[in-house]
């Protein structure tokens, strides 16, 4: 007896307790404007300590049914990896009467019979352990069940009623959606009411003959038979929009916004809407894609806070999305907010990330660096063709102004009658004259063709290399003799010559230098470091000896690149000067 006593005191405890917990709930609820069945998402689950669950207890949810429809009924808390088994009147085994069977975790109700009244209780189990859920069945014979909910509006504005029968419409069957109020069929869906994909029913302009018993009715195939699922609500329209304070929502953000998005990767969305003055209950935000609600994806969540500004009330809902798929992408993301003053909508587009822009600039910075690489390589390779067309386009449109110098190179060469210097004086006095003053108009200084007999010859030397603007030396084998032999006057003139030049080079920055190799390998170990330096500065250019037995002709073909070179080293020509000579 004391046993019992205790029982009773514990099980009035609890009730006492569930039934706060339910109402503080069901106002949450109520504002967060779930798909699911109101009471049934509140359902509060009792952890077990036995393989049973309290016969005794009181159901913790019960729902409305009427005879002869289609009834699903899920356990709450219940994840893929969870095992779940059903009883009725938490009966020890798995008792279900006729017509009642499960399928994937749910209680099937195929369909409903005055005899499946009662109370049904889910055990889940898991690696955490064991939780029980009963749920109260109670049904009606008539067409329309009794509402389970009740539901105020203002007359005068936009009311919207949920279906609220989301096992239903997650099935992949044939199904069709349609409302009766008081078991009667409704008006045709025009302005004053209409029906969307996910099973809401919009009532505009409110009046008190709209009051009554809403049914949504849901036909579906299930295995090859059509069955209805009915589920009602009441509405009541007794209040004037004149007398309250609630106003018409208005969404803030977004309005048509675009969110560029990669498929596949985590994404969040955000709505911003004004609610009115106080946070009431008759508000609902909530969040549709593609005018689908956002129970119907598992890759969504929602969260919603409210804020005070300057007395107004605000709230922010976050869609999360796990992963965004393609079926997310451009279709109508919309954010809906709704109290009995009106509805409001904001509505976002994912975009899928165009990486055309990426990929152009890429291909247009590659396509830049290529292309300048390619001038490049084609200006190193073809350096002395570019300058010299420069310069011969040029000399059209410009003048060269006058720097003081009477001639454009100063040719130093080992003169006739010295030994082994007959292919340099041929070069020097016959060759150059011939290519750089007939054909291109350049002025030479040839010593021992433009000298006077009886000057001063180291005055004349220094004097004439002064008013040059290049200095040619050629160089051949000739000069490699031995350091013991005595130099002639015409080797002592060759020094200086170079002494002055090189000098004039090195220390004022005024006389290029340009070498000339004849007669094969030059020994530079024997030439002063001068000479040396500017050898491995800029190299020097090599008349082929083999030329000097052919006919002109012959010759000029063979040494093409040498006349280039030796152009492209030297100044350019005056435009009135190559008129001249042509």
């Amino acid at each position: 007896m004391a046993a019992a006593a205790w029982t009773l005191l514990l099980s009035a405890l609890l009730s006492a307790l569930l039934s706060a917990q339910l109402a503080a709930a069901s106002t949450e609820a109520h504002t967060r404007h779930t798909d699911g069945p109101m009471l049934k998402l509140l359902a509060l689950t009792k952890q077990v300590t036995s393989s049973a669950p309290d016969p005794n207890g009181e159901p913790d949810d019960t729902f409305q049914v009427s005879v002869g429809h289609l009834f699903l009924l899920k356990c709450l808390f219940v994840d893929t990896h969870a095992s779940v088994t059903w009883s009725r009147g938490g009966g020890l085994g798995p008792s279900l009467p006729p017509g009642v069977e499960v399928r994937d975790g749910l209680l099937w109700f195929l369909p409903v019979q005055m005899s499946h009244a009662g109370a049904y209780t889910c055990e889940k189990r898991d690696q955490t352990g064991s939780l029980a859920v009963t749920f109260g069945v109670s049904v009606s014979g008539g067409k329309c069940p009794d509402p389970p909910e009740k539901k105020s509006a203002a007359v005068g504005v936009t009311e919207l009623l949920s279906c609220k029968q989301k096992e239903i419409l997650e099935l992949n069957h044939t199904r069709n959606i349609r409302w009766v109020k008081d078991c009667q069929l409704m008006e045709p869906p025009g302005e004053r009411t209409s029906v969307s994909e996910s099973g809401f029913l919009r009532l505009s302009g409110t009046s008190k003959e709209d009051s009554g018993k809403y049914t949504c009715l849901v036909d579906v195939s299930v295995d090859g038979r059509m069955y209805t699922a009915a589920r009602s609500i009441w509405l009541a329209v007794d209040k004037d929009i004149s007398t309250t304070l609630i106003v018409e929502p208005q969404v803030v953000y977004p309005q048509q916004e675009v969110v560029v998005v990669e498929e596949g990767t985590r994404a969040e969305l955000h709505c911003y809407a004004y609610i009115g003055f106080s946070d009431d209950d008759e508000t609902l935000m909530y969040w549709t894609v593609n005018e689908t609600h956002t129970d119907e994806h598992q890759e969504l969540a929602v969260s919603l806070n409210v804020s005070f500004k300057r007395g107004r009330v605000y709230g922010r809902s976050t869609l999360s999305i796990s992963k965004v798929l393609r079926q997310f992408l451009n279709v109508p993301i919309s954010c809906c907010v709704s109290n009995s003053a009106g509805f409001n909508v904001g509505v976002v587009w994912l975009q899928e990330a165009d990486h055309s822009a990426l990929y152009t600039t890429v291909a247009l910075y590659l396509s830049a660096s290529l292309a300048v690489l390619l001038l490049c390589t084609v200006f190193l390779l073809f350096r002395v063709e570019v300058v010299l067309a420069h310069r011969k386009l040029l000399r059209r449109f410009s003048k060269r102004a006058p720097d003081g110098k009477r001639y454009d190179a100063y040719v130093s060469f080992l003169p006739p009658g010295a030994p082994r210097s007959a292919e340099t004086a041929s070069l020097a006095l016959q060759v150059l004259p011939e290519e750089l003053e007939k054909q291109h108009g350049y002025s030479l200084y040839i010593r021992g063709r433009d000298d006077c007999p009886g000057e001063a010859i180291h005055d004349v030397i220094a004097d004439t290399l002064s008013k040059c603007r290049r200095l040619i030396i050629i160089l051949s084998p000739v000069v490699n003799s031995s350091s013991s032999e005595p130099l002639g006057d015409d080797q002592n003139q060759l020094c200086y010559e170079q002494k002055v030049g090189l000098y004039d080079a090195l220390t004022q920055n005024d006389l290029r230098v340009i070498l000339v190799e004849i007669g094969g390998p030059v020994d530079y170990s024997v030439l002063p470091e001068s000479l040396r330096y500017i050898r491995r500065k800029q190299g020097a250019l090599k008349w082929k000896k083999s030329s000097l037995r052919t006919n002109k002709f012959t010759n000029l073909q063979s040494n093409r690149n040498f006349w280039k070179n030796l152009r492209y080293h030297m100044p350019p020509v005056p435009v009135g000067r190559l008129q001249t000579v042509v």
